[in-house]
């Protein structure tokens, strides 16, 4: 027996697709059977054979898929460990701290209700790129270990919520604040819940019952109009400031006592102060999105700047190769390694957002405050079908080449230019080009943002508006 996937399954850094369209159960049982072979065929030799953790999020289909997951990686031959409905950190802790060889979680993020996909783990490093085309070739080809009717797989139940929470306020020394929380209905709602019993200070939480259909707002806090509930909780309550959370809780969205945004490359920043009172001299690591103001205040606080491609297993492993303390996107995504395990966890940002502000003596809002105000774009998203996103990007590659333009290709094209810089990338996750752009004024950012235009008008692409931004 074999299975293809859908070609636009396989990502860069997960594996995602749209229920009933290009991600069925089937592809949830592939996926299982073949993570459950790599592991088998290439795991730790333990007495009582190889196991894998699995877990997943609040989506509809996710309980499906799960299942379907679990009987793949039983007919595998390996055992495994399930964790139940939590956030994807969660996943990650439970790979972590208990004896098993790798782990998977059922998740569509941040992405819209009918999307779902799979996040994995292989003996506590990033799998991506070649490990996931991999595993779709052994698929294809049906290169699957078999359990047989005497070997197959067992399923065990372990409850690791409590534990994980545990650790998350494991060493806390933060005083008394008062805090808003967004859940958004998404997977880490119960953690939250269990969460702000343990800390001091004030909390008021929103929306932390899991409901995949996303009642109150998406569960994306880069999208700041899926911040307006919190921002309203904020000022309504005058809570010092706000915190919310992706669909999978992988992310953070924080916003200050005014109600203003803090972007997760300022974020990234406040925790790079911190980091590097510990460990002088350290490189941090942000993604090609990130803000030229958070490389200049790493090298201006003595550490190094490493500006590297966005994806959350890219970070991580590049991270882990260069021992890296910290690092992050400006998506939220934030990865300590200091004193945690290395993965992005937006609760246990969270916590150490709370415990950084007590160190510093200051408020979010201060903080903010002293935050140098750079013109900028959001992250813009537009779609382009998957087909033709790349070569796009190759051909203003081309065209800037021509035009002898000071381009940085770490992840797509990051252009420098008088006014300041842009960047253009085909997003690994979605069928959509990345943008953003960033100027000391509004004035150099419009001329930025016009050449983003220019650029895509070439290629036939929908012109960004400033409305979209």
């Amino acid at each position: 027996m074999a299975h293809r996937f859908h070609p636009t399954l396989l990502r860069e850094y997960d594996i995602r697709g749209v229920v009933g369209r290009t991600l069925g159960e089937a592809d949830g049982y592939a996926v299982g059977r073949s993570f459950g072979t790599i592991v088998r065929r290439m795991g730790v030799r333990r007495a009582g054979g190889s196991r894998v953790a699995v877990g997943y999020d609040g989506r509809l289909s996710s309980p499906a898929l799960e299942q379907a997951v679990v009987q793949g990686l039983q007919d595998s031959g390996t055992d495994v460990v399930r964790i139940g409905l939590g956030p994807t950190p969660m996943l990650y802790y439970a790979e972590a701290a208990l004896d098993v060889d790798g782990g998977v979680q059922i998740t569509g993020s941040h992405n819209p209700a009918d999307h779902n996909g799979f996040k994995l783990v292989f003996q506590h490093q990033a799998f991506f790129g070649a490990d996931i085309a991999d595993l779709g070739s052994m698929a294809a080809a049906g290169d699957w270990s078999d359990g047989g009717s005497g070997n197959r797989g067992q399923v065990e139940t372990v409850a690791v919520m409590d534990r994980y929470v545990a650790r998350l306020v494991q060493g806390f020394d933060g005083a008394a604040w008062r805090i808003g929380w967004d859940a958004g209905n998404g997977a880490a709602g119960p953690v939250v819940d269990k969460l702000v019993k343990l800390l001091p200070g004030e909390h008021h939480v929103l929306f932390t019952q899991i409901d995949g259909h996303f009642p109150h707002h998406h569960p994306d806090p880069t999208v700041e109009a899926n911040l307006a509930d919190l921002k309203a909780l904020v000022r309504a309550k005058k809570l010092d400031f706000g915190v919310a959370f992706d669909g999978d809780g992988d992310r953070i969205g924080v916003v200050d006592g005014k109600g203003r945004v803090i972007w997760g490359d300022q974020l990234l920043g406040i925790f790079a102060e911190l980091v590097l009172k510990d460990r002088p001299n350290a490189t941090i690591v942000a993604d090609v999105k990130a803000s030229q103001a958070l490389f200049d205040r790493i090298a201006a606080l003595g550490g190094r700047p490493l500006m590297w491609k966005t994806g959350h297993s890219l970070i991580k492993s590049k991270m882990k190769e260069i021992a890296a303390p910290l690092g992050g996107e400006m998506t939220g995504h934030i990865f300590f390694a200091d004193d945690y395990y290395g993965f992005d966890d937006g609760l246990y940002a969270a916590v150490r957002l709370i415990r950084g502000l007590t160190r510093l003596g200051r408020s979010v809002t201060a903080l903010r405050d002293e935050m140098p105000n750079m013109a900028n774009t959001p992250e813009l998203r537009f779609p382009v079908a998957d087909s033709r996103k790349f070569a796009v990007v190759e051909e203003v590659r081309a065209r800037l080449q021509a035009l002898g333009a000071n381009v940085d290709e770490t992840d797509g094209l990051r252009v420098v230019a008088p006014d300041g810089w842009w960047l253009l990338r085909a997003s690994n996750t979605q069928d959509a080009l990345v943008a953003r752009a960033e100027a000391k004024d509004e004035e150099g950012l419009a001329r930025l943002v016009a050449q983003i235009d220019a650029h895509l008008s070439d290629s036939g692409v929908i012109r960004i508006s400033r409305a979209d931004s």
